[in-house]
């Protein structure tokens, strides 16, 4: 009986090892709820949900996507003079900051990082 019990025990403890191994960075949250940040060398992130470089959700992000800016393009959604979507230039349309940071805001309950452009 006994040697069951410190078999089991010894089990245990190999498995509970075995399960911390992991280092703590490489376990990473879902990617519909991060938002990009600066890495180590300066450059930014992308795959996150919000681009913060342009203030806008990633996926949306034409001046990080060239297929997102063709289908800006296509769509006529253009600024030729700041070569951004329309829709997302905020030197012709600063209110357009707003109703993009409306959005980071329903979706986080807070106010998005500033810009880094």
């Amino acid at each position: 009986m006994m040697r069951k019990l410190a078999a089991v025990c010894l089990l245990t403890l190999f498995v509970l090892q075995a399960g911390c191994t992991k280092p703590a960075a490489d376990v990473k949250p879902a990617a519909d709820t991060k938002v990009s940040k600066e890495s180590p060398a300066g450059e930014a992130k992308h795959g996150e949900w919000w681009c913060v470089e342009h203030g806008v959700p990633e996926g949306e992000c034409a001046l990080c996507s060239a297929k997102v800016a063709a289908d800006f393009k296509k769509k006529g959604d253009w600024c030729k003079q700041h070569d951004r979507p329309e829709s997302q230039c905020f030197i012709c349309h600063p209110e357009l900051e707003q109703k993009f940071a409306a959005r980071y805001e329903a979706k986080f309950g807070s106010k998005p990082p500033p810009r880094d452009e």
